[in-house]
């Protein structure tokens, strides 16, 4: 049992390492396409701030919704073990082939997909929290509307001529979140507070020297930095905790820990840092999609995504959501084009990616169910 807990752990941080580097494109596209950093600096940007994610998501609400994707009697002893590495081997070779095609699918689902295809190869359908996955469902779904929808929004207002009005429409929204948002922690409160004020403290600073085109691009450039970094910030929290709900169901089926709520706290710090260090190594061909082959991203643009996508991920974090970022910030790009005009979105692109999203889940259980019981009927732990 401990040599298989042991290969468990080291698989699902690899899969988190995979995680960082497929995934990097979620962060860094817009800011390396916009020519704001270099591919490097962008990836030391991206990982660092998936690190700090570790300081800000403290509750763990995503990691205990994958955690109970799959019921606990379900995942128990030696079979919860193959359950769990089976979800891992499958969502593993889901990631890298997708990776080699350069096709940004979501790591989440890969990994929710896998876990629940093995266990209902291990057990039939009742093996599975049926409310849990169906959010999962739902949010496939609602994450790129959201992130679209909000990319619209900031879009429309940052592109406004009118000083005065973008400036009160910004303070009116973001006066009227932090005062009517049941945010779960004052940080959150305090964050969107700070990055109203860093966005209308910019405008002003732009407006008093005299708004033109360069000074105006060079604003937004710099922003792109503060939104890049708030991206990744919700990137590293969204996706780490659902490796750290892998862990933690394989720790409670080795018995080493009773409940979700006795996670050590080597598990996140672990999670933490492999999906920093993956990101650090890049996935260059999914920049390519994300960054240019969606729709060509300005600074402006790639800031008005990048705040979508985080809003979006903070959001979804707070109600406990296992969203995609791959999901969200595909959303962000395709409303930013939107505003410009419909043609300026490459729906072909588009299609292919829906596709890949669709597909993500079912394949994912597929390829899990097989492992499975080939390690169930062949290896026989």
């Amino acid at each position: 049992m401990t040599t298989v807990l042991i290969i468990v752990i080291v698989l699902a941080l690899i899969f988190d390492f995979i995680n960082g580097f497929h995934d990097a494109a979620n962060s860094i596209a817009t800011i390396v396409s916009t020519k704001v950093l270099t591919p490097f600096q962008a990836v030391i940007w991206a990982a660092f701030f998936n690190f700090v994610a570790f300081f800000v998501f403290s509750d763990h609400a995503v990691a205990n919704t994958v955690a109970k994707t799959v019921k606990p009697e379900v995942v128990n002893g030696t079979q919860g073990m193959i359950i769990i590495l089976s979800g891992l081997v499958a969502a593993i070779f889901w990631n890298l082939l997708t990776w080699w095609y350069g096709l940004p699918s979501s790591s989440s689902h890969t990994l929710i997909g896998g876990f629940a295809g093995a266990a209902i190869a291990s057990a039939g359908f009742d093996s599975i929290d049926s409310g849990m996955i169906m959010k999962t469902v739902i949010f496939i779904v609602l994450a790129p509307l959201i992130g679209m929808i909000i990319s619209i929004f900031i879009t429309l207002v940052t592109v406004q001529k009118n000083f005065w009005l973008k400036i009160g429409i910004i303070t009116v929204v973001v006066a009227s979140c932090v005062l009517f948002i049941p945010f779960k922690k004052d940080f959150e409160r305090w964050a969107l507070l700070a990055l109203g004020v860093i966005f209308v403290g910019s405008y002003f600073y732009n407006y008093l020297r005299g708004e033109n085109a360069y000074r105006t691009s060079n604003m937004y450039k710099k922003l792109q930095l503060v939104s890049s970094a708030v991206f990744s910030i919700g990137h590293g929290g969204a996706d780490a905790q659902k490796v750290m709900g892998i862990i933690s169901a394989a720790l409670i089926a080795g018995g080493v820990i009773p409940d979700f709520d006795h996670m050590p706290s080597w598990v996140p710090l672990a999670c933490y840092t492999a999906i920093g260090v993956g990101t650090m190594s890049g996935g260059w061909k999914i920049v390519k999609t994300m960054g240019t082959k969606i729709t060509k991203v300005t600074p402006l643009e790639g800031v008005c995504a990048e705040t979508a996508g985080a809003i979006t991920l903070f959001t979804a974090a707070n109600l406990g959501a296992p969203v995609s970022t791959t999901h969200t910030i595909t959303g962000a790009i395709v409303g930013v084009g939107a505003t410009k005009r419909l043609s300026a979105v490459r729906w072909g692109v588009t299609v292919n990616l829906l596709w890949a999203w669709v597909l993500t889940i079912p394949v994912s259980g597929g390829l899990a169910a097989l492992v499975y019981l080939l390690l169930h009927n062949v290896m026989k732990f």
